[in-house]
């Protein structure tokens, strides 16, 4: 869900000055780690949803645990596969990087795109699979949860244009190495403070289709919450572009 410095591009954090360029990771290993680090994320979120449901009736301490299992598996991922491929697990982090790349910032390129995406959503997919695996629960079960409520669309609008404007600032200002905190917190708090709980990421939004638990989402809301996030992706863009303006060069 972030741009942590992968082995297979220049940071997007970079100043202008030239940087030593990185060893590349293969495209094979890089698109595994998407795939991998989607399916972990996702069978994190629903998995502990699962597991708070038994424990408890009480739908605030249910949100609590699976905000804390979240936060602290985001973090994990994020450090751990960031090196690889960047740990975007997210689309709309990558297809935020394309677009930066394609007016003259550091990113991914078309080729990367058209990898990554696949990997993150057939990874969301498995990892709601491998949750339902985990707790007995029927393996593919369409969600009946029913989030197609315009506030809750607008809060996928904001959840994910916070967590554009978060990664991207960061890299603007070189500070990508606190991405695993500052990323993690983000999520976590933004399943509070936002209507939707904060999915903020189309391929775990299709991944949570297939479960019918806590962390679901009927697939007929899906098409209109991806389209929120991609909205919202737009905003935050343009948000660091305002933001994080690159200072104009000195007249000599």
């Amino acid at each position: 869900m972030t741009t942590t410095e992968p082995v297979g591009t220049a940071p997007a954090a970079a100043a202008d000055a030239p940087q030593p360029a990185p060893a590349t990771a293969p495209l094979a290993a890089r698109a595994a780690a998407e795939f991998t680090g989607t399916a972990a994320l996702v069978a994190v979120v629903v998995g502990s949803g699962i597991q708070a449901t038994a424990l408890t009736h009480d739908v605030g301490l249910q949100l609590l645990a699976n905000s804390l299992a979240t936060v602290f598996g985001l973090g994990v991922l994020i450090t751990l596969l960031g090196p690889v491929s960047g740990a975007h697990f997210n689309p709309a982090v990558t297809l935020a990087e394309w677009w930066t790349a394609r007016r003259g910032g550091a990113g991914v390129g078309a080729r990367e795109v058209v990898v990554y995406l696949p990997a993150q959503i057939t990874g969301a997919i498995a990892g709601a699979v491998l949750a339902d695996a985990m707790f007995g629960e029927p393996l593919v079960k369409w969600s009946t949860h029913d989030r197609s409520a315009g506030h809750l669309l607008f809060g996928e609008v904001v959840a994910t244009a916070g967590l554009i404007l978060l990664i991207f600032g960061l890299a603007r200002t070189d500070r990508l190495r606190f991405a695993p905190v500052a990323v993690a917190s983000y999520i976590g708090a933004a399943y509070w403070f936002t209507s939707s709980t904060s999915f903020a990421n189309p391929a775990v939004t299709v991944g949570r289709a297939f479960t019918d638990t806590f962390a679901g989402i009927a697939p007929g809301s899906v098409p209109a919450f991806v389209g929120a996030q991609l909205a919202g992706a737009a905003v935050g863009l343009a948000l660091v572009a305002l933001i994080f303006a690159r200072p104009a060069p000195q007249a000599p």
